[in-house]
């Protein structure tokens, strides 16, 4: 089995519990291109150790049966030192558990595959982007910008990622120095549950659904968003994306599908 585990783990990074990023490099092959806002599969044996906080487990039927999910790539497809993932831990899930207790020179299954259509591809390039996610909906986009991101070009780009928690607020301090560094670029952080914070929290509140109602990009953009110069990106739980649809859809926005262009481009990987 040791044989089938064709990558290697260099750093696993706690964000706060129950959520990391997982850095691994391939052992002897070299990474494919790939296209930023596209997915890889990860994969651990049924018999890898699982991390201590999670759920207690039934007995394995097959220990050596790779267990394998697909996480999308945070990384630059540029930079491809390594691939990048941000994970959030499934106390009772099957992988997710064994990928958490995973120490820097430990082994996993890579896919040398990326695939998905997620992409900027079909975004018309004098658009500019909004990236609406919550959780670790927020990868694909990481990716988009450490990739496709020009300081200071004429398409704009805005981050708008809701948590229940700042320290939830996975690469808060990368975004936040690309907002610093770059005119073109804004982002958003709303948290859900201002009254479990240590310190005060004097950012938004409330979730992506009320922040979009909210108009914020209005006032720094200086012009009210519409289909004919905004495409709108949308990432992570399941009735924020279909109440992020609707609300677009009563704004002139359209859904994208192969055959029929529109504004609004979803990944739904739950």
């Amino acid at each position: 089995m040791a044989n089938d585990l064709n990558a290697i783990v260099v750093q696993n990074i706690e964000v706060s519990p129950g959520l990391g990023i997982l850095r691994v490099v391939p052992d002897g092959w070299e990474l494919s291109d790939f296209t930023p806002g596209q997915f890889t599969v990860l994969g651990l044996p049924g018999s890898a150790p699982r991390c201590k906080i999670c759920d207690p487990e039934d007995e394995v039927r097959d220990p050596q049966k790779l267990i394998k999910r697909a996480y999308s790539i945070a990384s630059s497809s540029v930079a491809k030192e390594f691939l990048e993932f941000y994970i959030v831990l499934v106390p009772s899930g099957v992988l997710t558990p064994r990928l958490f207790n995973l120490a820097a020179g430990g082994r996993v299954w890579l896919s040398p595959k990326s695939t998905g259509l997620f992409t900027l591809d079909d975004a018309p390039e004098e658009k500019h982007i909004v990236l609406v996610s919550t959780g670790t909906g927020l990868a694909p986009y990481m990716s988009m910008l450490r990739t496709q991101l020009v300081c200071g070009g004429p398409r704009r780009f805005a981050v708008l990622h809701g948590a229940r928690h700042s320290w939830d607020l996975g690469y808060r301090s990368e975004l936040m120095t690309l907002r610093r560094m770059c005119s073109n670029f804004t982002y958003v952080p709303i948290i859900s549950r201002p009254k479990e914070e240590v310190a005060v929290w004097g950012g938004e509140t409330g979730y992506i659904q009320d922040l979009w109602k909210r108009m914020p990009l209005e006032q720094s953009w200086g012009f009210r968003l519409s289909p004919a110069d905004t495409d709108v990106f949308v990432c992570g739980n399941p009735s924020m994306i279909e109440d992020m649809v609707e609300i677009l859809e009563g704004e002139g926005f359209k859904e994208h599908k192969k055959n029929a262009p529109g504004q609004i481009h979803v990944e739904r990987y739950w």
